[in-house]
């Protein structure tokens, strides 16, 4: 079937997005009869149930075991997200987005409370992944005092990611020695890819050794932050959403599924970037679940990305939504760290 952009929409395309959006809101199979009598088409039965049979042998649309009602097919979704759907987006959205800008904020802060916006706006579960390690370097580190035995070190990333960790001195060491230390590892440390200062630092440990009695405490919890660092960062928010929706409330065979996707953010993170054109349907894509994922990068100015920003809902799922929430969220976040 050929796209007609700018243009009026064939009667075939037509009838294929009344489909889509009306199953997409009501999640029940569409008959010809009910989609000519809700909208009130032009058309005779006769005239739409022969476009809808060409849909269907073309693979848009597919036949529902339980209804003589058609769905979407993965096809017919991916055809419907190029060509059919709408651009907009609501005031009430754009409003909740600007409220999440203001200069004392991080990265991480700003991408994480994107996310809890699209999965409240969207009902639907989002997802944020952080910069590849590979392509993040260490830049910064600081000691902050809290009082004579307990202390903060705080650590900042080229891509403006921002970890801490709180450790309680050994009895043997003064605080002023541990700064000292600390000053040292900024110097050595700063540029170090994250994926490299584990390794780093476990070359370091002599010269810890010899600023300090005690170094165990300092090195696990600058351990510790580096191993998080290097690891996968990713949050999932609002994943209780899904179980509101159709296909996941009474299936506990898809919850399982849905939940052990979750619990492995490794293999989470591997679909998302796999995905061709950012969007990843289940059963087309290779995932035995009913479940579609919409992804866009966040990235500054043409440089390495600073993270990836998802949303994932049944296959039915409000795609223009979606998308344009995405869409939208993404070139404010840029505008914001670009300082405009």
């Amino acid at each position: 079937m050929s796209a007609k952009k700018n243009m009026s929409l064939t009667r075939k395309q037509q009838i294929l997005k009344l489909i889509v959006d009306d199953f997409i809101q009501t999640a029940t199979p569409v008959a010809s009869k009910y989609i000519i009598e809700k909208y009130n088409l032009p058309y005779s039965s006769a005239t739409v149930r022969n476009e809808m049979f060409e849909l269907e042998k073309e693979g848009y649309i597919e036949k529902n075991h339980v209804s003589s009602g058609r769905v979407p097919s993965s096809k017919g979704y991916k055809y419907y997200i190029k060509h059919l759907r709408n651009n907009k987006v609501d005031s009430k959205f754009k409003m909740q987005v600007s409220e999440i800008f203001d200069n004392s904020k991080s990265i991480e802060e700003v991408l994480r409370e994107s996310c809890a916006i699209l999965s409240h706006m969207t009902n639907l579960t989002s997802i944020v992944l952080g910069p590849d390690g590979d392509n993040e370097r260490l830049i910064n580190i600081q000691l902050i005092p809290l009082n004579e035995t307990t202390c903060t070190v705080i650590f900042v990333t080229d891509k403006g990611y921002v970890q801490n960790q709180k450790f309680i001195l050994s009895k043997k060491n003064k605080m002023e020695e541990v700064i000292k230390c600390l000053k040292l590892l900024d110097e050595r440390l700063k540029g170090t890819k994250i994926k490299d200062l584990s390794s780093k630092l476990e070359t370091m440990k002599p010269i810890l050794e010899s600023y300090l009695i005690d170094y165990s405490n300092l090195y696990n919890a600058l351990m510790k932050v580096f191993v998080e660092f290097a690891s996968q960062r990713s949050e999932i928010i609002g994943k209780e959403n899904l179980l509101s929706q159709p296909e996941f409330s009474d299936n506990a065979s898809e919850v399982r599924k849905l939940y052990g996707m979750f619990d492995n953010p490794v293999k989470l993170e591997e679909i998302i970037n796999s995905a061709d054109d950012n969007l990843f349907i289940s059963d087309e894509d290779g995932l035995d679940s009913d479940v579609s994922i919409i992804s866009k990068a966040v990235g500054v100015d043409g440089e390495e990305t600073l993270g990836k920003i998802a949303v994932i809902g049944p296959k039915r799922m409000d795609y223009s939504k979606v998308m344009n929430y995405l869409d939208y969220i993404v070139s404010e976040i840029i505008k914001y760290m670009n300082g405009q």
